[in-house]
């Protein structure tokens, strides 16, 4: 078991830091550039080029079955959920194969309404509730892999 991190835009990567050092879990934190991340073993920093979704195509050749991958990119956790992995966004909701089609059309939807105008791409401000639901939703999803579930 290995988690992934869609790691550029993440607000959670130190709660998931806290979680895989509880359970001796390697952590690959991939982006398109260099970030500043806590220092651990267990972190792996990948940094991929710049290409458009380097980042995304780069976990979903490797997350697999067991494997927990963080991210808030709608198209990729399909991907991954396709793999077997399990997915969850930066909140701990997780993604799932009941969910993910309505994920994407809501997606596709508010993309539209953005293009015209109806709406604005102003996200509400991550507090430390979030975060902590973050960390119990992960805590929570360790477990149940490592139960087999």
């Amino acid at each position: 078991m290995e988690i992934y991190v869609d790691a550029d835009a993440c607000p959670v990567k130190d709660q998931v830091v806290r979680v895989a050092e509880r359970h001796e879990l390697v952590v690959h934190m991939v982006s398109n550039s260099f970030m500043r991340l806590a220092e651990c073993p267990l972190v792996r920093r990948v940094v991929v080029s710049e290409g458009f979704d380097a980042a995304d195509d780069w976990i979903a050749e490797r997350a697999g079955a067991g494997d927990i991958v963080i991210t808030a990119d709608i198209p990729l956790a399909d991907r991954c959920l396709k793999a077997g992995a399990r997915v969850m966004g930066p909140t701990g909701k997780p993604f799932t194969e009941a969910n993910i089609g309505t994920a994407l059309a809501v997606r596709d939807l508010m993309g539209h309404l953005r293009d015209t105008g109806e709406v604005r791409g102003n996200n509400p401000s991550f507090t430390a509730r979030d975060r902590s639901q973050f960390s119990q939703a992960l805590e929570v999803a360790v477990q149940a892999i490592k139960r087999g579930r």
